[in-house]
């Protein structure tokens, strides 16, 4: 008996790779750095505002510029711009809480994701 259902009929699934898997996992680190960076970083009330505030804004401009079903159809230099100030806010929040291994290491990876993902659809 075979494990994939019956196709549907105008129905193309997506296909997944290992760097849409890592992709995805940088976002999630990315959302969760910059609430760990407001909670941590600044004092009361600021740390509730931009705790909450950065990771909302974070989400807000991935579902208008760089998710699958983009709000907004950027060319994709604009796209990878956007998505570049992301992660360099990320790293910039990591070493602001005295972390440079732990931004620098991010930065690395989610550069390398971008870069590679950003070949793939330009071909």
């Amino acid at each position: 008996m075979s494990s994939d259902p019956a196709p549907v009929p105008g129905v193309e699934r997506p296909v997944i790779s290992a760097l849409d898997i890592v992709r995805t996992i940088v976002l999630v680190v990315a959302v969760a750095s910059l609430a760990l960076w407001g909670f941590a970083t600044w004092s009361l009330p600021w740390n509730i505002i931009i705790g909450i505030g950065a990771p909302v804004i974070v989400i807000l401009i991935w579902a208008l510029f760089l998710s699958p079903r983009a709000v907004l159809r950027v060319h994709p230099f604009l796209r990878a711009a956007v998505e570049l100030l992301v992660y360099v806010g990320v790293t910039i929040a990591w070493w602001s809480m005295g972390q440079a291994l732990i931004g620098t290491a991010f930065a690395l990876v989610a550069v390398v994701a971008g870069v590679l993902s950003g070949r793939r659809a330009l071909s």
